[in-house]
């Protein structure tokens, strides 16, 4: 059953920023981010659905919006955020008309699946150091004479019988983990997104098409429909990625258009760009 956990967000009005930042004596804009951004986009509130997207291209402020959503909800981070020394004054102007939050909540960054993949590498680095040490100690161990002289000497003396009693495999393999399987780029950001989202919660995806090929684009993309449709979950995506952006029923503000408004995703620059992309190639693809 489809939740909306978020209702609607509204966003600092252009009075009020101009208020706060005549208080502050500041006059020059790029140093009260993030104020200045919406109102010359004409947005002022937005309204969800079960699965939201923000679109826009480089600099068009969705991932700015979408952090400043998960400050005010208040949803798990995985990695450390600083908006600079304004964001929470402008956080803190916005209002948002929620239901009861689920404490699973979270923010899911690009970062975030970036570091995860870094820290699989690392540990299978150490993994790797481990075993090539115990393949030396087995050897140490099998072929060197060892004699049991007292209690002291017990455990290094329990240590060569094994290494003599078994192979290098056996004795390598219960001393060390195997190694965290190891998946192409997009398989593992793919697998970071299926174990984090779970049922009854909202979601913030900060392009999480990063690192993700098309057809697992697609598989994000249902699994993103079906959590939404059966499992009780709601999604903000900040995303430009045609495969996201045509998910079935979901609500898409163009933070290109000014002023910001919903549009059909076969509306969208970046969609009817390589639609064209297509169409001119369109004999080579039918191989013609």
């Amino acid at each position: 059953m489809s939740e909306t956990y978020l209702k609607s967000f509204r966003l600092v009005p252009a009075g009020e920023e101009d208020t706060f930042i005549i208080l502050q004596k500041r006059t020059c804009y790029s140093g009260v981010y993030p104020f200045k951004i919406f109102p010359a986009k004409g947005l002022t509130e937005l309204e969800f659905g079960p699965v939201t997207i923000l679109y826009g291209g480089n600099g068009s402020g969705k991932s700015t919006l979408l952090n400043v959503m998960a400050e005010k909800l208040g949803v798990m981070r995985h990695s450390a955020f600083s908006g600079g020394a304004f964001f929470g004054e402008y956080v803190s102007r916005c209002e948002a008309v929620t239901g009861v939050i689920p404490g699973g909540s979270q923010i899911l960054t690009s970062d975030d699946v970036f570091d995860y993949m870094l820290n699989i590498r690392y540990l299978n680095d150490g993994i790797d150091v481990r075993r090539s040490e115990l393949l030396d100690e087995w050897l140490s161990r099998k072929y060197a004479p060892r004699r049991f002289t007292g209690m002291d000497d017990y455990e290094d003396w329990k240590e060569s019988y094994d290494a003599k009693s078994k192979s290098q495999s056996q004795y390598v393999r219960e001393r060390l983990m195997r190694n965290v399987d190891m998946h192409s780029n997009g398989e593992s950001a793919m697998k970071y997104f299926v174990d984090h989202i779970r049922e009854d919660a909202l979601y913030l995806l900060d392009e999480p098409e990063n690192s993700l090929a098309v057809g697992l684009q697609e598989e994000l993309g249902q699994y993103i429909s079906d959590s939404a449709r059966h499992f009780g979950c709601q999604f903000v995506l900040a995303t430009h990625s045609p495969v996201l952006l045509s998910m079935p029923g979901a609500v898409i503000y163009d933070l290109d258009e000014v002023p910001v408004r919903t549009k059909k995703w076969t509306e969208l620059e970046n969609v009817r760009l390589w639609f064209g992309f297509f169409e001119r190639h369109r004999s080579e693809l039918l191989g013609q």
